[in-house]
Parts: C-alpha cells; sequence; structure tokens
C-alpha cells in the first residue's frame, strides 16, 4: 500500500464516520448482540465496536465496495480512505469517482476528519508524499538517541551523527522499481538479525533504500554457527519484494557462496537452500566494515533501567528475619488441625474408622499392621508387583486406610527386592492381556 501511495503529487485522504455502525446486523443475528443495562435488554441492529469478528467484515465490506477502484486511483485501509493521482486534474476526478460511490452505497464520511487535495499525508505511521516513504519519527528515535561511541576521537563522533543523521532526515525510504534489480544487505550477530533492502538507478551510483529490518533472535537461533546466522539474515528477508526479481546478496560471510553447492549439507540449511532456489540469486562478498548499516541493525539492544538497591536495612537485621516458629503457635495449628479432621473419623471400639473423599469408610490400622498389609497387597501371590499408586489403590478396595498411604506404598515398591531384579514394577503397559 505504502509504494503503491509513494511518488504521487496530490492525495485526498478521507475518513468513515463511526465506520462500524454503518454496517446493519441482520435480523435474525441481532440477538447475538444482547446486553442487558439498569434501563433494560436491548440488542444492537448495527455492527458494534467490540466484536471479535468486526475488523474482519468492515474490512470485507469496505473492500467490496471499491473493488474496481482499488490499486487504481484509491487505497482502503479499515475506515481510512487514501485517493491518489500524479496531478490536480486526475486527483480531483478520482475524488468524484470515490465519492459518488459513497453516495450510492450510502457510505458516510467524517468531513472534519477528510484532507482534500494535499501532497503529503500521514498513512500506517509513515509520512508518504511525491518525495518517497519517509518513517514515522516515533520508530526512528532508537537511533536518533544511540549514544557516541566511548573512547573514540572527535573526528568519529562527527561521522558518527552524520551516520545517524543520513539515516533518519530525508526521504530514507523509496519506491521500488521492478525493472531494477535489487541489492539485499544482510548481517547476523549473536542476539539479531539485520537487513537492508535497496536498489541502484545505475552502476556507479549510491543505493537508493527501499526498507530496513531486524529481528530479535530466539534462544535455539542463537545457538546457530556462523554459516547458519548469516543464511538465516538472507532468509528472513524480504520475501515479498524479492520474489520474481533479480537480487544481488551483499554479506561478510564469504562461506555462503558455496553453501548452495554444497552435497552434504545438514537438513535445517537444505530446506533453506531450497527455499532460497525460488529466487533469481547471487551472492557476493562485501566486508563488514562496508556493510555497516545491516551490521548497526544486527547489534542494536534496547536500553534496559536498572531498578535502584535499597540498601536501608542492616544486615543484622536481615540475619533476624529468619527465626524459627514458637512453640505455642505451632501448638495452637497442630490443635486446629486435629479439630477439623475429627470431622472425618468414626470411633467403634476397638476400631478406628475414617470418611474418606470417596465417601467410603475405610479401617484404620495401626503403624505395626502396615508393612505387612503392603506386602500382602504387593508381593503376595494375589499381589502382582504392581507400581506404588496400584498398590494403594489395592490396599483402599479392601477397606483399610491410614494417612501416609501413598507415600508408604513408593517406599515399600521402590525396595522390593522382585522389583529390582526385573527392572521396574508392574504396570498396565507389562500387563497381560
Amino acid at each position: 500500500m505504502l509504494e503503491k501511495l509513494a511518488g504521487k503529487s496530490h492525495y485526498c485522504f478521507l475518513d468513515g464516520f463511526s465506520g462500524y455502525m454503518q454496517i446493519h446486523i441482520a435480523p435474525e443475528d441481532q440477538h447475538k448482540t444482547t446486553f442487558t443495562c439498569p434501563f433494560g435488554t436491548f440488542a444492537y441492529t448495527r455492527m458494534p465496536f467490540g466484536l471479535c469478528s468486526a475488523p474482519n467484515t468492515f474490512q470485507s465490506y469496505m473492500t467490496s465496495i471499491f473493488s474496481d477502484l482499488l490499486q487504481e486511483c484509491m487505497e482502503v485501509f479499515m475506515d481510512d480512505f487514501m485517493v491518489y493521482a500524479d496531478s490536480f486534474e486526475a486527483c480531483l476526478s478520482n475524488l468524484t469517482r470515490v465519492l459518488r460511490r459513497c453516495m450510492d452505497t450510502n457510505l458516510v464520511l467524517n468531513f472534519e476528519k477528510c484532507h482534500f487535495m494535499v501532497t503529503e499525508g500521514t498513512v500506517l505511521g509513515h509520512l508518504v508524499s511525491n518525495r518517497g516513504i519517509e518513517v514515522d519519527k516515533a520508530k526512528i528515535d532508537i537511533i536518533t538517541s544511540l549514544p557516541n561511541p566511548a573512547s573514540v576521537r572527535e573526528p568519529c563522533i562527527e561521522a558518527f551523527q552524520e551516520l545517524k543523521s543520513k539515516l533518519t532526515f530525508g526521504p530514507i525510504l523509496q519506491v521500488p522499481s521492478w525493472d531494477l534489480p535489487f541489492e539485499l544487505m544482510c548481517d547476523a550477530s549473536n542476539s539479531a538479525l539485520g537487513a537492508v533492502l535497496g536498489q541502484r538507478a545505475r552502476v556507479g551510483q549510491p543505493v537508493h533504500v527501499i526498507a530496513y529490518a531486524s529481528k530479535t533472535k530466539d534462544p535455539a537461533q542463537q545457538n546457530y554457527r556462523t554459516t547458519k546466522k548469516e543464511l538465516l539474515a538472507i532468509v528472513f528477508a524480504f520475501r515479498s519484494y524479492l520474489l520474481g526479481s533479480k537480487i544481488v546478496v551483499l554479506s561478510d560471510h564469504s562461506a555462503l557462496r558455496y553453501l548452495l553447492k554444497k552435497p552434504d549439507a545438514k537438513p535445517r540449511l537444505i530446506r533453506w537452500m531450497l527455499l532460497l532456489q525460488e529466487f533469481d540469486l547471487e551472492i557476493r562478498d562485501k566486508k563488514g566494515a562496508e556493510n555497516s548499516v545491516a551490521d548497526h541493525l544486527s547489534r542494536i539492544e534496547k536500553g534496559s533501567e536498572p531498578m535502584p538497591i535499597r540498601d536501608e536495612l542492616p544486615n543484622e537485621q536481615l540475619l533476624h528475619i529468619k527465626m524459627a516458629t514458637p512453640w505455642f503457635v505451632a501448638s495452637r495449628a497442630h490443635k486446629d488441625k486435629i479439630r477439623s479432621d475429627a470431622k472425618y473419623y468414626i470411633w467403634d471400639d476397638p476400631y478406628l474408622w475414617r470418611l474418606c473423599s470417596d465417601k467410603v469408610i475405610r479401617r484404620c490400622i495401626p503403624d505395626a499392621e502396615i508393612n505387612s498389609v503392603l506386602q500382602f497387597c504387593h508381593s503376595a501371590p494375589g499381589g502382582g508387583h504392581y507400581g506404588s499408586t496400584r498398590t494403594a489403590r489395592k490396599v483402599l478396595d479392601y477397606g483399610l486406610y491410614w494417612p501416609t498411604i501413598f507415600r508408604d506404598a513408593h517406599k515399600f515398591v521402590s525396595t522390593c527386592e522382585k522389583c529390582q531384579k526385573a527392572g521396574l514394577a508392574m504396570n498396565r503397559r507389562h500387563e497381560m492381556p
């Protein structure tokens, strides 16, 4: 969209009035937008803001209205309409066609936000004009705010300031010409990728920049070797521009030239090589010192603001923070727990019974009987040497209970001699069919 708008002499920027509210909701679907408030229950008859499908629906609606005018004399993004032409008369004629279409479809515009017959305007955060595409100032603040290099002489600081000035001022982005070859300058560092796409009007002239790009690597990509890092930078950059065009890739890693002919590459490199075969690609060497823009984009780091350390507490006070719980507090908590658990127990002389979470009453056994019960449920002829969970379940199925049943079953199974010799306890995977 930006490339289509750039380079024109006149523009008209139109804005839809409460865009979503201009779309009717079918009567059979209006109940889906019902809401309740202190004044009653209501439903929308027109599409409100906030529906998850509203943006897609509205964009499709606008595209269908102006389908024969798109990319000919106008562009549409949601409720923003951009009309353009190479002359005043042509732009006025295109505006007439667009306004007539709005009248035919009852599409209402917000006159206060419309701008007619201007030579430049902001679209999607970029300034478009006959000069080209200029990046929004907020997006280049990270470059303008870069501090000067440390421990360098005055000429280096002046050169650094000049570089920042050339990168951030003037028409730094140009519209691509599809008749000329593209030049792609890539570089990869340990933490990020950087790429610059440009073109030369003719041999010997400077490169006109079309787009910049940078991307941080994920933890897996940071472990790539140098060749993979440099190739990843090429794979990452500007696919939509480069399909069907002649491309010259300038990289500071000379091994990339031989990569496309390598017979025994790793699977990931083979996949990337197959992807790059879609392009008319030529890889050339360029020294890292000459590839400064892409190299710098791959090394920009976002500064962090460290939190101040509050060192107000003396060490003696810190050492006394962790103290043992007083005995009376532990005693009180123990009594409260006993009162809470007592409602699940029933004493019927000479046995103690417990109402478990599955609403089954089971007999509580003393510590002296725990080992013999586990021996019977795990190692006896009917035990089967199952795992700890299955053994504990068998104990519960027999109607027995004690508080540490699962922990004791795990300890018993892990020390079973026959299970150790067999390698593992019996589970569902090893059961006899």
